[in-house]
């Protein structure tokens, strides 16, 4: 194994990266970086500069990363006993670390962990301990999102932004497609294309006011207007291996962040089984109807089903709460990537795929059209099935990831922002003992850093409230307390749909907006931070 790079040179460009606000700036000191990395280390280096290890979440908390006491040059202070760590302070040396932890399980593995930590830090210098903690606990966040960290990559390696981009969407990871581009460069970058069974990104939407606006935003021509849901988003990749009569399916379902979910959703195995063809990958969302009347459900209600019977919907829906997927877009179809053409193609390959498989009930209602009366009539559609609204979708846009482009338009009547919980207030009353006011952050679209734009303890039940105060304690970062008021300060990774009735303009919060009567509508467990929306987009609502 090559243990090239020292944790210190991530450590001093992030603290670098951390104390500009130029987004040209942190693009060129993270690429300056990235030139310096030895290629094996490159995918490992982004996960740590975005706080997201290639991992995933290892089981190490803000309360172990707290304990481990003053850790450095001054060695270990706990009274650790276990010798040296096998791992240097270098980038694959911690890369290799989180890999033991992350295999180090059953009876006695909170403390072998933090052994396996403490070892580790031990040999590191003051500014190394403190970015692999701030790595741990996500507080990494020092500009270094992933818009960013894709220019800067695309800078590395000389190459277009809008193909590293792509590359990084068909890969569907971005420090892998990094690795190609500086290592093979732009023909390298070119040469990934879609794999079935290998998860790309999602395509993203931005928001319009109405539906003549989102119309205008998508061009002169006829656009797709699409129900939308409030479901889960899922991505489906079906093919099939063997030859002549023993062919076998292979069905494999990922969430909005690429998480497989195979095993948790049986109801849609049973659907895309049913598929006529060899191979396919879907775009589509899981959605939960609840009550006698089979009402459509809200987010959080979907993904509770989903999280807890894990789609089986053996009981019934009637009064159960069953899942059904619904599909709109498709991306590959028996050995022909569809992404580079256009949505009406990809739109009536999917209606086509759908009706040769008598499957046309799980296709979201849609209609082509330039007319806004027809659109809003659509819209209004939607909103009488119990709906959110619809989506107003570019007839030749192609499928792309990365950014929220004019090519996807959501449009729905009540203002919904995702934002980002940076904090929480203590409650009073009955609600003492739980954390409860809300402070809510919007990402800058030039820094990467989180904006304040508001604050809400509205919308929140017993049982959200208990929930969120469990959740905010794991992720928490410091604590004060002022007159009247005792924060904490959590790390910025949950995303909160928050529905309001406008913004307005103010001087309290730094970004100069605020919201008007906020409050939470659902937690986004599909969505990362990355995903949340923009100060620019919140401005836009003034």
């Amino acid at each position: 194994m090559v243990w090239v790079t020292r944790l210190q040179d991530l450590a001093t460009t992030t603290d670098a990266v951390r104390r500009t606000s130029s987004r040209k700036a942190k693009t060129e000191l993270l690429a300056d970086l990235l030139r310096r990395l030895a290629p094996e280390e490159i995918e490992a280096a982004v996960g740590f500069l975005m706080a997201k290890p290639r991992q995933g979440a290892i089981g190490v908390g803000w309360a172990t990363v707290a304990g481990l006491g003053e850790i450095g040059e001054a060695g270990l202070d706990d009274g650790s006993t276990g010798g040296e760590s096998p791992y240097p302070p270098t980038v694959l040396g911690l890369d290799a670390l989180l890999s033991e932890i992350l295999a180090t399980t059953g009876s006695g593995s909170v403390g072998a962990r933090s052994e396996l930590l403490t070892r580790f830090l031990a040999g590191c210098e003051d500014d190394e301990v403190e970015f692999v903690k701030r790595v741990l606990i996500g507080e990494a966040r020092q500009g270094a999102l992933a818009g960013v960290v894709t220019e800067a990559g695309a800078k590395a390696a000389g190459v277009k932004a809008a193909a590293m981009r792509r590359g990084a969407m068909l890969q569907g990871d971005l420090g892998e497609a990094i690795r190609v581009a500086i290592v093979d460069g732009a023909d390298g970058l070119d040469a990934i294309d879609l794999e079935v069974q290998r998860p790309i990104q999602p395509m993203l939407a931005s928001t319009a006011a109405d539906v003549a606006e989102a119309l205008d935003a998508t061009g002169p021509e006829a656009a797709a207007v699409e129900w939308k849901f409030d479901g889960a988003r899922i991505q489906v990749h079906v093919s099939r291996h063997g030859g002549g009569s023993n062919r076998d399916r292979s069905v494999s379902i990922y969430t909005r962040n690429l998480n497989r979910v195979t095993d948790r959703l049986g109801v849609v195995q049973a659907v895309v089984e049913q598929l006529a063809c060899d191979s396919a990958v879907l775009d589509g969302e899981v959605l939960g109807f609840f009550g006698d009347d089979e009402s459509p459900g809200r987010f959080q209600d979907t993904i509770s089903v989903f999280a807890t019977r894990g789609g089986d919907d053996s009981e019934g829906s009637g009064g159960g709460g069953g899942l059904q997927p619904y599909f709109f877009d498709l991306m590959y179809l028996d050995g022909e990537s569809l992404i580079d053409r256009p949505l009406s193609e990809r739109s009536a390959a999917l209606r086509d795929l759908a009706e040769a498989s008598g499957l046309s009930d799980v296709l979201i209602p849609q209609v082509f059209t330039s007319d806004p009366d027809a659109a809003q009539a659509h819209l209004d559609a939607a909103l009488d099935a119990g709906h959110e609204g619809v989506m107003v979708k570019a007839a030749d846009g192609l499928y792309e990831a990365g950014r929220r482009g004019k090519s996807w338009r959501k449009v729905k009547p009540v203002h919904t922002l995702d934002l980002v919980v940076l904090g929480a207030e203590w409650g009073h009353g009955r609600r003492r003992g739980r954390l409860s006011n809300l402070h809510l952050g919007a990402r800058d679209g030039d820094t990467g850093d989180f904006v304040m734009v508001g604050k809400t303890f509205k919308g929140l039940t017993d049982e959200l409230l208990a929930w969120q105060t469990e959740q905010f304690l794991a992720r928490k970062l410091s604590e004060s307390e002022q007159p009247g008021r005792h924060t904490v300060m959590i790390r910025p990774d949950m995303v909160v749909e928050i529905a309001l009735d406008g913004a307005q303009r103010s001087t309290r919060y730094p970004g100069g907006v605020a919201l008007r009567f906020a409050r939470v509508k659902s937690y986004r467990s599909d969505k990362s931070a990355d995903d949340a929306d923009t100060i620019d987009t919140v401005r836009k609502l003034l």
